[in-house]
């Protein structure tokens, strides 16, 4: 090849190159999915309000909050009482903090990109991305070094370069695989002549891009070839975790043959010494994790007979008419998401059945703080009652105010910042409600003698709720706080006096584990 040829070849590249790094690092829709999933990343689990945090990011996405519950509800992981996640909150608590958070990780990666064009190549990828990721969790959780979730996450992210290219170039893609497999070219170096850069090198560029913590994105970085030797220290063990479970997660899915035993000999060869494995040991981890994988892919749309949405039909008793079953609203049955016009639930009654049962098993296990239980009881009213904004107020000595600490719905952000009012005793709905420990249901807040006692903060902050509920929390006389929420319409029809009960019951639960506090 001459000279000429050689810098037409490289201008080619870097051209090929830079003309994709612009179009991956430009993308308005991949910058937004970039600082979504950088939020997530930074969710650390021994923060309290991090589990606040990532409730309300899964809850803020309607299609990410039915795959968390629905991975929640799946045969590998549902509860052994049986009973049917419903919340985020009680999905937390099951699966817990970390799974929930590399699960989510997942599938906002499979939703930002599997749906583009030439879905089937970016669905293969994003595959393999979502196996490496269990298979790393499932490895850390055995190691010396503590972090299984930030392995899983480096290895969600290990082939994140393929799965960009495939979605926004996918010629470039093609010509990479074709070179890989009529060539026999490895993958870094087929990407290498056709992109002017490795997968890997263009996945470090969008990382940073996305503000990844550097940890991980060092990690992601590929060990180096042959045996690998101890690691050193946990940033040179995340990257060999990263690299078996991207090495590895192709194998999962072969048929046991002599071809099946050869990788599976070549990956004990390559990491055995490293990572203190053996062959029989990673044939037991490649089952342990084919149970997660085949549920996180399912519930993802990764998989070909994935379900993706739930029927129910009548259920028939032979030689009896179905006039004579005794069957509740059809209406329910067929559209369990169905509302009245304020937005309330015609299911609530069930919805907060179910949140009862649920504090009472987390509470029954032993290992419930009162800040989770909260936050299932503030999500509980939320979803249950169909709220426009939902709030937790407690007492804060330090500022003398009584102040939200948890929300959920719109403007969440913005209406927990100004929802404080004083310690100090005033003739307003609030503290009424709180120093005589009542809880009062606001069906319209324009009668005129409810107008009067609403405090001026609340009128600003929230001048269209038009109706709200005030649970206050009080124990031995000694006020702790009040849940809100509230409703953009009247609701002149109040709250049935059964829904009443089952309000004032998960209350009580509440007040249950703040008095053994």
């Amino acid at each position: 090849m001459t000279s000429n040829n050689v810098q037409a070849l490289n201008a080619g590249q870097v051209h090929a190159r830079d003309t994709l790094l612009r179009e991956i690092c430009q993308n308005n829709e991949l910058l937004s999915l970039g600082s979504t999933i950088s939020s997530v990343v930074r969710l650390a689990s021994d923060n309290e309000e991090a589990l606040h945090d990532l409730v309300f990011l899964v809850l803020s996405d309607v299609a990410l909050t039915q795959k968390i519950l629905r991975l929640a509800n799946t045969v590998f992981y549902r509860s052994a009482a049986g009973a049917r996640v419903t919340t985020v909150s009680k999905a937390i608590f099951l699966l817990g903090f970390d799974t929930v958070k590399t699960s989510a990780l997942a599938m906002l990666l499979v939703d930002g990109l599997a749906n583009k064009a030439h879905a089937k190549s970016v669905r293969t990828e994003l595959s393999q991305a979502v196996c490496a990721s269990v298979l790393g969790r499932e490895l850390a959780r055995n190691s010396q070094y503590q972090g299984s979730e930030e392995a899983a996450i480096v290895a969600l992210f290990k082939n994140l370069g393929r799965v960009l290219v495939a979605s926004h170039n996918h010629a470039l893609y093609h010509e990479v695989m074709e070179r890989v497999s009529k060539e026999k070219y490895s993958v870094a170096d087929a990407a290498q002549i056709v992109m002017g850069c490795t997968f890997e090198s263009l996945a470090l560029s969008v990382l940073q891009k996305w503000k990844i913590p550097d940890t991980i994105i060092r990690a992601t970085t590929s060990s180096p070839k042959g045996i690998l030797k101890p690691p050193q220290n946990r940033q040179e063990w995340m990257q060999q975790i990263a690299t078996f479970s991207a090495e590895a997660g192709p194998i999962t899915s072969k048929e046991k043959s002599t071809e099946y035993s050869a990788l599976i000999s070549t990956l004990q060869s390559r990491f055995g010494v490293a990572l203190n494995l053996n062959q029989d040991k990673i044939h037991a981890l490649f089952e342990a994790v084919a149970p997660e994988i085949r549920a996180l892919a399912d519930t993802a749309g990764l998989a070909n007979d994935s379900i993706q949405s739930e029927t129910v039909t009548a259920a028939k008793v032979p030689g009896l008419p179905s006039e004579l079953l005794l069957t509740s609203d059809p209406m329910i049955n067929q559209h369990p998401d169905a509302r009245h016009p304020d937005g309330k639930p015609f299911n609530a009654r069930d919805r907060l059945l179910t949140g009862i049962q649920d504090a009472t098993q987390m509470m029954a296990s032993g290992r419930c703080k009162v800040n989770e239980l909260m936050l299932l009881v503030l999500e509980t009213l939320y979803n249950s009652m169909g709220f426009r904004f939902a709030a937790l107020c407690l007492k804060d000595h330090k500022t003398n105010q009584f102040r939200a600490r948890v929300t959920l719905g719109e403007k969440q952000a913005e209406r927990q910042a100004g929802f404080t009012f004083s310690l100090s005793s005033a003739n307003d709905l609030f503290h009424m409600a709180i120093e005589n420990d009542v809880d009062l249901m606001i069906s319209d807040t324009s009668t005129e003698s409810i107008s009067e006692l609403i405090p001026e903060w609340h009128r600003k902050l929230l001048p269209d709720a038009c109706s709200f509920i005030v649970l206050s929390l009080v124990v031995d006389k000694v006020p702790i706080g009040l849940f809100y929420a509230d409703r953009t319409q009247p609701t002149p029809q109040g709250i049935p006096f059964d829904e009443t009960s089952l309000i004032k019951i998960l209350k009580s639960q509440v007040l249950s584990m703040l008095q053994k506090r």
